[in-house]
């Protein structure tokens, strides 16, 4: 900065800098693995607590204690491999099923005009339609064996993913795409480089919604005419009024949707690093 002095000659005055704090990285979620670990204790000591002073009912909830108790018996015994292997097959396979075709249905949606006109009233047609309502026609098509349980859970993921990606791909910025195009890039390369990678975050946040939903079918799949499976399991100990090997089989629920949420947020880390 330049100060006039009494003679008019310029003098050079030094002006010491200063660091200002990068303001650029709001909004941005932290960690904090502590805390989920910490809320799940609480619950369970307070179940606890309250089912030994007796202002929960024995009858309502089991002792956290007990449940435990159950699942290591469930471990120790063999039958917790015998029903977790069945139903981790059939979530897999029906699964990989119904997202797979889900995103390349939505993926299509999103960038074809025709198949849009065509698939979106078809998509919003079944959308609403509760798909467990659907096991027992599933059963007569595809029989009472694993066919009918992989078919349930197949469409129940189909449609929220296709639903989701379609959305998530209109929702990408058009001026992206402007940009790709004045740069002379051909159709494939702006959906590769530019649309996909823009429409991944809706994607895989629709795929927590289709996977959770993936596991409530499969329950009910197995509560039809399956002999191992955690459905099976957990309509066996209702039937006998068995509560520490029914809150056992919903910890085991639990634990999977745990596991598939720690999962697609590994995939997210991966290939959603960009955005840092």
């Amino acid at each position: 900065m330049l100060n006039k002095n009494s003679n008019g000659s310029g003098v050079q005055k030094e002006t010491q800098g200063r660091s200002v704090t990068f303001r650029g990285g709001g909004f941005s979620p932290k960690p904090r693995r502590w805390i989920g670990p910490v809320v799940f204790l609480f619950l369970i000591v307070i179940a606890e607590w309250g089912t030994r002073a007796g202002w929960i009912s024995a009858l309502t909830m089991p002792r956290p204690s007990d449940v435990f108790v159950t699942f290591q018996q469930l471990y120790e015994s063999g039958l917790l491999a015998k029903h977790l292997g069945p139903s981790l097959s059939r979530l897999v396979v029906g699964a990989a099923i119904g997202v797979s075709i889900g995103i390349g249905v939505g993926v299509l949606i999103g960038l074809f005009s025709y198949i849009r006109s065509g698939m979106v009233p078809l998509i919003a047609a079944i959308f609403p339609i509760p798909k467990i309502a659907l096991l027992p026609l599933f059963v007569i098509w595809f029989g009472i064996g694993e066919g009918s349980k992989y078919a349930l859970i197949a469409f129940g993921t189909f449609t929220p993913t296709v639903v989701a990606t379609y959305g998530a791909v209109d929702n990408v910025d058009r001026s992206l795409i402007r940009m790709g195009q004045s740069f002379g890039l051909s159709w494939w390369s702006i959906v590769r480089k530019i649309v996909l990678p823009g429409a991944m975050p809706g994607i895989l946040s629709g795929l927590r919604i289709s996977l959770a939903i993936a596991i409530i079918l499969l329950v009910a799949a197995e509560m039809l005419g399956a002999e191992y499976g955690i459905g099976a399991y957990i309509l066996e100990a209702g039937s006998l009024y068995d509560l520490e090997r029914l809150f056992a089989g919903v910890v085991i629920l639990s634990l999977l949707g745990v596991i598939v949420s720690t999962l697609i947020g590994l995939i997210e880390r991966y290939m959603l690093d960009w955005r840092s």
